[in-house]
């Protein structure tokens, strides 16, 4: 039929463009969809199917043929093999964001050699399909939300050099069958649930260097078969229960062991001799129940760290800790040892600038010490609670004592040059012999030390820099050290920044760039022995890198790259043909109108009395995100201190790219708090979801969060009164979210930094991303008492019976809760240095010493008090689910506690403003005006003379 009123050159464009579109759709296309194996094929997008990509970083999975089309993470052979076809070799996504789970459809991937889906949130179990990839080499599992137990089928992975399944919730044994995996040198599998005996069959893996299984449940005997590993560097079993298991005297002979780390094992028996261990750099068998002298046989001149604190050692220190060079960390604190401490452990040490020296003797019965004082300024030692502090020369060093390095590195070098002269995303790279003050783009990538073998960071970051450019094959002026610092393990996180060398072009090539992430996620770095094993965490592209280096993406070649030319030339004839079809139906469609334009958002709702605020708002509310605005950060992105147009300060909490935050958490937040108001929660102002961007605008608090007046570098440390106030207010806002919200909510990711706090000190709990409803009555009118979801929250925080059933209760808040409640009375982190804080204080409660872990920076307190603070905060924490008391309990053991205080600690006024709105008044009797929700400072003169039991040494 002809079209009227159109010209006939228009007509035949139009026939001749689709002719050729569809010509080029056959040729380029097809003939594409032909070059990688179908069988592999299919198995990815099988895999695309089984995981949930929020952030659409898998959208390239959708186009033409994977070895190609350049997919996303997907690394192919060169060339064809033998049956003329592309084979998959590398699977390649860190950092993704991913969930969902993973697919057995993985195993047909038959000539894969890195499987890495590391530090995502995928769940589910590993598929024993995996097992039938015997070209793997890496396999890559670590960061994500795992469960269910170990295939014995991994032990078919003949060509295997690396396993990598730690911080996962993987349960279960370690399979029999790993002893086959010859080639294997690194076995990481710690943080994770795995139980049972370390199968003693390990001993015949020829190559293995790295076993890494601290952070489990393994029980049993040690097997002493682990000795006759031929090539064994690290031994790390920290944090297991071995249920009163010996040590083998044949651990103290391994030639090769460079680090031995048994700490909280229930170990008893006496310590091995390492006379014979003639390379042993770090030695930590703390916290164990471990007997008898101190071997007396020469130490290897490589010792770093001996930590042999909290056992039951007697006798005297040995001269074989004389002498030691590289001695950094030296601890045998609470211990029964007695004598003198030989000056010699330090007369021959010359310290320089960066190395320092810890000597913790605490607790223990030592007299005095025998010749000369300590001169050293880098030299710290501890002595409190020995009766060699009543000699009048020793007292300075019975005071307070800091037990570890705390390395923090934060360099924001301008090395000589003018500041901020560099345009945006470039800096000033080191300077090396031929160029200075050169503005370079770098890359940044995060990385870890799993393992390192040694306990202070600075005298090595010299030999590091060292170290890890020669591994790249770089100069060391291309290497910077942004940040590093001390984190649970005890494990070294630092953020690294690579620079080109190229002073013309500033800014690596595709190639380099692709090469440098090879080295890192491949591991072809070399092993350092000082160093030890690292973790890659990240590989970040800033501008003006994004565009040309899509996140990612694999290797060209040069038929995707031919394709890409003749899809260029073609996508033009096509751009004719849409552009001529659009004139044809505007000529023959008159009643289409153009379309309104509008900047697009996820978000359909809208909310009153929360804003949706445009990019542009925020962006002038912080000097366009300016970092001097910068309060906070986590792993959504960063949270940046704003004041709007019209003066009110607010906090926006951005989402950063691939941030742990999706868009499901984000939607929970806006919906969840435009309908709660209440004074002990953080208040929603509004939203901004456009331009790529998601962020939260909450009311701010000046006073941060209650993590950040916990740290040891809160320069003003609460008081017990305060303390029990942000308890009491946090208490409150959860009961509300319990029982009057409508309808009730469990939080489920109650801590420390998700308790903030406001000018007055009053506690508003935040952060509702994971927040799920309470389940609603069922059609026979029963309410369940669970809500079965995916186990999400903060390790440490977990309740337990939640995490072994995946079923959420009001009970899970109140174990979040008293793990809480235990910081604010010691201090201490969840998980630090590897040990529990749940099980640590249990521990000292049970052996009668819980008022030696209180935390001292909160000065004075009422002994009455504190017992039943921590007789509640346990009752929280409680394995039993039913054992624990509801929130309202809490509450009401809370107020008891409160009113206890006296009244000169908690001078507040007699009345409170209820949920409502309407005023409530309480009993005007003296022992009930302390009310913590009427906003009061309390000072530092208000502290009171509490009676605190005294600590005798073990």
């Amino acid at each position: 039929m002809a079209i009227l009123g159109v010209p006939r050159l228009i007509r035949s464009n139009v026939r001749m463009s689709l002719v050729v579109c569809l010509c080029w759709y056959l040729l380029v296309i097809g003939a594409d969809s032909q070059r990688t194996d179908p069988n592999e094929v299919n198995a990815l997008r099988a895999i695309r199917r089984s995981v949930n990509d929020p952030f659409n970083n898998l959208a390239r999975w959708n186009r033409g043929d994977p070895c190609i089309s350049n997919w996303t993470g997907i690394v192919c052979y060169n060339t064809t093999l033998r049956d003329g076809q592309f084979h998959v070799r590398e699977l390649l996504l860190l950092g993704r964001n991913l969930t969902g789970s993973l697919s057995p459809e993985l195993g047909r991937l038959s000539y894969l050699k890195i499987l890495d889906f590391m530090w995502n949130n995928m769940t589910g179990s590993i598929p024993k399909e995996i097992g039938n990839i015997t070209a793997l080499e890496l396999l890559l599992l670590n960061g994500n939300q795992l469960t269910g137990s170990l295939p014995e089928e991994l032990g078919n992975l003949v060509n295997l050099n690396r396993i990598q399944i730690d911080q996962n919730f993987i349960s279960g044994p370690i399979p029999p069958s790993f002893a086959n995996l010859d080639k294997a040198q690194h076995f990481h599998m710690n943080n994770n649930s795995l139980s049972g005996e370390i199968p003693s069959v390990l001993s015949r893996l020829p190559n293995l260097v790295h076993l890494l299984l601290d952070n489990n449940n393994l029980s049993g005997p040690l097997p002493p078969e682990l000795s006759e590993i031929p090539k064994l560097l690290i031994l790390q079993l920290d944090n297991n229960n071995f249920g009163g298991s010996l040590i083998p005297s044949s651990y103290g002979n391994i030639p090769t062991l460079l680090k031995l780390s048994l700490r909280n094992c229930s170990l008893q028996g006496t310590l091995p001799d390492w006379r014979n261990s003639s390379n042993i750099a770090y030695i930590d068998l703390s916290l164990n129940q471990l007997t008898g002298p101190i071997p007396a046989g020469a130490l290897s001149r490589n010792i770093t760290t001996i930590d042999l604190s909290s056992n039951n050692l007697t006798g005297t220190i040995p001269d074989s800790f004389s002498g030691l060079s590289l001695l950094q960390k030296l601890s045998v604190a609470n211990n029964l040892l007695n004598g003198s401490i030989p000056s010699s452990i330090w007369e021959d040490r010359t310290l320089n600038s960066t190395e320092r020296v810890i000597l913790d003797f605490r607790f223990n019965a030592f007299l005095n010490i025998s010749g000369s004082l300590p001169t050293q300024r880098n030299l710290t030692i501890g002595l409190e609670g020995n009766p060699a502090c009543s000699i009048n020369s020793l007292s300075q060093y019975c005071g307070p004592h800091d037990e570890e390095f705390n390395d923090i590195v934060n360099n924001t070098k301008f090395y000589g040059c003018p500041p901020q002269a560099c345009p945006d995303w470039y800096e000033y790279a080191p300077p090396s012999p031929t160029t200075r003050c050169i503005c370079m783009a770098p890359v940044f990538v995060g990385y870890r030390l799993k393992s390192p073998g040694f306990s202070d960071f600075l005298p090595y970051v010299d030999s590091f820099m060292e170290y890890l450019s020669s591994g790249l094959e770089m100069n060391i002026s291309q290497l910077e050290i942004k940040t590093a610092e001390w984190q649970d393990g005890p494990r070294l996180r630092m953020d690294l920044k690579i620079f080109p060398t190229n002073s013309s072009s500033r800014i690596f090539n595709r190639s380099e760039v692709l090469w440098i992430r090879e080295m890192f996620s491949g591991w072809r770095i070399p092993d350092s022995q000082v160093f030890g094993p690292y973790e890659f965490l990240s590989f970040t592209l800033p501008p003006p890198y994004d565009e040309e280096f899509p996140p990612g993406s694999s290797s060209l070649s040069k038929g995707a790259l031919a394709g890409v030319i003749v899809g260029t030339i073609v996508g033009s004839v096509c751009l004719s043909a849409i552009v001529s079809f659009l004139i044809l139906r505007r000529h023959t469609k008159k009643r289409h109108a153009a379309s309104k334009r509008r900047p697009s958002t996820r978000i359909s709702i809208r909310i009153d009395g929360v804003k949706d605020f445009t990019y542009a708002e925020l962006a002038l509310a912080t000097n366009d995100f300016d970092s001097s605005t910068v309060v906070g950060a986590g792993g959504y992105g960063l949270v940046h201190r704003g004041v709007l147009a019209n003066g009110t300060v607010v906090a926006i909490k951005r989402a950063q790219e691939g941030s742990l935050q999706g868009e499901k958490e984000f939607l929970t937040e806006i919906e969840l708090l435009s309908r709660l108001h209440h004074r002990n929660l953080v208040s929603l102002t509004g939203y901004c979801d456009e331009e790529g961007e998601q962020m939260l605008v909450y009311e701010f608090m000046p006073n941060g969060t209650l993590r950040d007046h916990l740290s040891s570098k809160a320069k003003v440390p609460l008081t017990f009164s305060r303390r029990v106030k942000v308890a009491l207010g946090s208490a409150r806002g959860i009961l509300y979210l319990h029982t009057e919200a409508n309808p009730p909510i469990f939080h489920r990711d109650i801590k420390a930094t998700n308790i903030l706090l406001d000018s007055n000190f009053t506690a508003k709990v935040a952060d509702f991303g994971l927040s799920r409803l309470a389940p609603l009555p069922e059609l026979e009118g029963g309410v369940p008492s669970h809500v079965s979801t995916v186990v999400k929250g903060t390790p440490g925080y977990l309740d337990p019976e939640y995490f072994l059933t995946h079923k959420l209760t009001d009970k899970s808040d109140v174990y979040s809760l008293g793990v809480v409640f235990l910081e604010m009375l010691t201090g201490m982190h969840p998980i630090s240095h590897g040990k529990n804080i749940v099980r640590e204080v249990n521990i000292a409660y049970r052996s009668g010493m819980i008022f030696s872990i209180i935390d001292e920076r909160m000065g004075s307190y009422p002994s009455e008090c504190v017992e039943k603070f921590i007789n509640l905060a346990l009752k929280c924490c409680l394995e039993e689910t039913d054992a624990r008391p509801t929130m309202a309990e809490v509450y009401r053991e809370l107020e008891s506690i409160w009113l206890l205080l006296p009244e000169s600690d908690t001078n507040y006024t007699d009345s409170i403003t209820s949920d409502s709105g309407k005023l409530a008044t309480t009993p005007t009797s003296s022992s009930l005006t302390k009310n913590p929700f009427v906003s009061q400072d309390v000072s530092g003169s208000d502290l009171i003379s509490g009676v605190v039991p005294s600590i005798a040494p073990r």
